[in-house]
This record gives structure tokens, C-alpha cells and sequence, in this order.
């Protein structure tokens, strides 16, 4: 079941660490560069990102989680994580659309990933997501941002 995380809790937010620090490193080989901000997340520095949490449990363990903020109409998706243990079962999917649905009010949401991030680039695209820029951020590293209207 998909609940709130009070990611404001400190044993929250170390239990988001548990899956957050692991997917990004897999998503780090993928794209081939350790420079996502995310893994030098703390616990503090989750407790006061000022994000709004969801996340998936599977019997009392989180396996995923995904983050945003919201400004005037538009929601922008922060962080989606699956424990590693845990790809490949349409978790992200459920995620991304529990967020999609239960924002009727949203004109627009918008995300950023690696752009060889290929499993991600998928999920949005399959969920109404479309490219709208791709830019480098240092050598060697480029994020798509995409959006949905």
C-alpha cells in the first residue's frame, strides 16, 4: 500500500536512505557518473529537503519511494526509488501513477533523470511523459528533462 512518508521523522528519513543510497548507485553505473546530488543525501539533509515523500512497503520494509514539490500548478517529481531488490516489478510504475492520479489539480508535471538512464526514460515516456530538453551538466553527463501536460 502506498502511504505518506513524514519524511520530517528521523527514522523516516533513514529508512528512505535504506532505499534511496542503493538505487542511485545502480542508477550511477547506468549512467556512468557518481555526480547525483542524492548520494551525499544525509539524513538531516532528507529531514529538510522540504519535498512531499510517498512510498510502498512490502510487509513492514519500504522497497520505494517517490518525492516532489509542488508549485502553483505544476509538480515536479524529485526523486523516484526502488530498492534494487525490487526492480523490475512495476513498483516505479505504481508509484508514478498513484502521484499522476491523485493530483487532478496538476496542469503540468515535470521530471529530470540521467539521459542514459534508459529504465527511467521508459517509465516516463509509458506514462505520457515527453523529452522537451536534454543538456550536459558536466562532461560526460547529460539529464532529460521531460514533461507531461
Amino acid at each position: 500500500m502506498i502511504t505518506k512518508l513524514p519524511i520530517e521523522q528521523k527514522e523516516v528519513a533513514d529508512e528512505v536512505l535504506t532505499v534511496q543510497l542503493p538505487a542511485y548507485r545502480i542508477e550511477a553505473a547506468i549512467i556512468e557518473s557518481d555526480a547525483i546530488p542524492a548520494l551525499r543525501d544525509t539524513v538531516d539533509s532528507l529531514m529538510g529537503c522540504g519535498e512531499i515523500f510517498y512510498g510502498l512497503r512490502d510487509e513492514e520494509a519500504l522497497i520505494g519511494a517517490i518525492s516532489f514539490k509542488i508549485e502553483e500548478d505544476t509538480l515536479d517529481i524529485h526523486r523516484l526509488v526502488i530498492h534494487p531488490d525490487h526492480f523490475r516489478k512495476g513498483i516505479g510504475r505504481k508509484l508514478v501513477k498513484y502521484v499522476l492520479e491523485h493530483h487532478p489539480e496538476i496542469r503540468k508535471f515535470i521530471v529530470a533523470t540521467g539521459s542514459k538512464n534508459t529504465p527511467a526514460l521508459q517509465l516516463y515516456a509509458s506514462e505520457g511523459f515527453v523529452a522537451v530538453r536534454a543538456f550536459e551538466v558536466m562532461p560526460g553527463l547529460s539529464i532529460t528533462e521531460l514533461e507531461k501536460n
